[in-house]
């Protein structure tokens, strides 16, 4: 098992829905927030959930992530995700503020980890890795997150410092 660089990400997108519901469903709806959608599907119904996520998930693999990674269990099934935004300048980044919009900005998005498998450091072992590569590329990590949710203690326990509150969101910095 090791992380992978995915190459060409909207090679994975049915995949990556079947996963992200798998989230969905086991946060009872909660992540992904799907803050659009006026009346959220029901963590039992993958059809609704897939025809207001896919879309949503297209326009990120292909127009929005920088970098995108994956690790995989034993059988290929993947366990765990996380993605890179670092280029902002040209892209519709609407739920970055722009007092944090500069060459050193670097966000962790898409970061994920299957539900079978929380609680086994696979999500540490993701997360350093992004920020590691981040640094690598001369960039400060950020996260943006709801308050809340799970995630944002989790990274609050990671080295995150909130930096402010943005519309409804949660700006967090490694410090």
């Amino acid at each position: 098992m090791g992380i992978e660089k995915v190459e060409k990400p909207l090679s994975l997108k049915d995949e990556l829905v079947k996963f992200v519901f798998k989230v969905y469903r086991s946060t009872k709806g909660a992540y992904p927030a799907l803050e659009w959608v006026e009346n959220k599907p029901s963590p039992d119904d993958f059809d609704g959930f897939r025809k207001v996520y896919e879309p949503f998930l297209r326009f990120r693999l292909g127009e929005e992530f920088d970098e995108l990674y994956v690790l995989r269990d034993e059988e290929g099934r993947i366990i765990g995700v996380v993605a890179l935004v670092y280029n902002l300048g040209g892209k519709d980044v609407w739920w970055v503020p722009e007092d944090i919009k500069n060459e050193r900005t670097g966000f962790i998005e898409f970061f994920m980890v299957h539900p079978e498998y929380k609680g086994k450091g696979y999500g540490s072992e993701l997360l350093e890795f992004a920020v590691e590569r981040l640094r690598e590329l001369g960039k400060d990590a950020y996260v943006i997150t709801f308050p809340e949710l799970e995630a944002y203690s989790y990274y609050k326990r990671k080295g995150f410092v909130k930096v402010m509150d943005y519309r409804e969101f949660v700006v967090m910095k490694r410090a």
